[in-house]
């Protein structure tokens, strides 16, 4: 079946995103999308960069002794065929990830929620499960990934659609208007 779009301000909405039913389950998945086997991190802009770069001492606090080691020799971020990401740390886990009851979580958000910086995490994951794809505009999709599997099951029991549980991300990235434009193409 082909995939169904809207378009929202030039940004192409793959339908899914509606009506998917979605919400992290992380006592069962314990953070699997920080923590998914690859050479690089999560995809991040020059601009967040410099915002992680301004606040990274007080970040730092927050991750293992590992993670700040690599960040001290290699950096926190890579650029690979003009591609910024996070860096990977044994191909397994960004290296802003810190562990918590065996749950892998953000130090960039754990920061951000004490109040100790401004910047709550690349949107890049402020959006997962949702990837920006870039065809002569934004286009919004979900990628489903199996380790998602109980966010899925968890989704359904509370009726959350991706688009919702992505509502804060995406609000920041296009904005409330732009959203609430969203919301009313799913109601007509």
């Amino acid at each position: 079946m082909e995939p169904e779009f809207v378009e929202i301000d030039d940004v192409m909405i793959n339908t899914e995103v509606m009506e998917i039913k979605f919400t992290c389950d992380l006592e069962k998945c314990k953070g699997a999308c920080c923590t998914m086997e690859s050479e690089f991190g999560a995809p991040i802009t020059k601009e967040e960069i410099e915002a992680i770069d301004r606040i990274l001492p007080v970040v730092k606090e927050y991750l293992p002794k590992e993670h700040v080691d690599e960040i001290n020799k290699n950096g926190f971020w890579i650029n690979r065929f003009d591609q910024l990401m996070t860096r990977s740390l044994n191909n397994r886990a960004c290296v802003f990830v810190t562990f918590e009851n065996e749950i892998a979580k953000c130090g960039i958000e754990k920061a951000y929620h004490d109040g100790k910086v401004d910047f709550i995490k690349p949107i890049s994951c402020h959006l997962f499960p949702i990837r920006i794809s870039k065809f002569g505009g934004d286009v919004v999709r979900f990628e489903k990934y199996e380790e998602c599997t109980p966010a899925l099951i968890k989704g359904i029991k509370k009726g959350t659609t991706v688009v919702d549980f992505c509502r804060n991300a995406l609000e920041k990235l296009y904005g409330t208007e732009w959203f609430s434009k969203l919301k009313d193409s799913v109601i007509r």
